[in-house]
């Protein structure tokens, strides 16, 4: 059973954002609570900590509250980081950021309609063909990384992009094979394939008030 004085994490199995803050917090090994929440089905708790209703969110002892996926990333990364995630072969922590807003605020919202046209029916009907646009910029940037996207060795940019990628892919599996992007593959299958990753991936039972989340990350 989780401590008490454990940062409590709010989580949701399949969202991106959620799934980038697991990562994080299990390549850290920072400990924490997991309660994994019902969408539909919000708790109390949860709202009172953070109105805005989305996951990720992380309670700190103290209350202080973080509300944004890439802080929680950031939090766990800078009090503990043996895989060396802020620190990538090629380039800089700034341009690891840069490339993780060009994935939140350019790609995601094609991704979005790519995924949800139904949802979308204003916007322009090419978001495959736009969001495909940052799918080959990430070819170009692991064909020269040796197999990651600032290096050889995985870092913070890979764990915040691939949940994306992961989830474009998925759209229409058949189709993703067939392009162009032999390294964004091969780099998508070894992160999903990773010991990490199903750590990371691992079903729990949704979270009931009063209850106590599970220990997390798991043994």
């Amino acid at each position: 059973m989780p401590h008490p004085s454990l940062p409590v994490l709010y989580s949701f199995r399949r969202c991106p954002y959620a799934m980038r803050a697991r990562l994080a917090l299990a390549a850290s090994g920072e400990p924490c609570e997991l309660r994994e929440v019902v969408l539909k089905n919000k708790p109390a708790e949860m709202l009172a900590a953070s109105p805005k209703g989305t996951v990720p969110v992380l309670v700190l002892p103290g209350a202080t509250v973080l509300e944004q996926s890439l802080d929680i990333m950031l939090w766990a990364l800078r009090r503990n980081d043996p895989l060396r995630w802020l620190e990538p072969e090629a380039g800089a922590l700034d341009d690891m950021l840069a490339l993780i807003a060009a994935c939140d605020n350019d790609f995601k919202p094609q991704l979005d309609r790519y995924k949800y046209p139904g949802r979308f029916s204003e916007l322009p009907e090419n978001a495959c063909e736009i969001g495909s646009q940052f799918l080959l910029r990430l070819e170009a940037m692991l064909a020269a990384g040796s197999g990651q996207l600032f290096g050889a060795r995985a870092a913070l940019a890979d764990a915040a992009v691939m949940p994306f990628v992961r989830q474009f892919a998925m759209v229409d599996p058949a189709w993703f094979e067939s392009q162009p992007w032999p390294q964004l593959r091969s780099w998508l299958a070894g992160w999903t394939g990773s010991q990490l990753f199903e750590r990371a991936m691992r079903k729990y039972e949704p979270w009931a008030s009063g209850s106590a989340g599970v220990a997390y990350p798991p043994a």
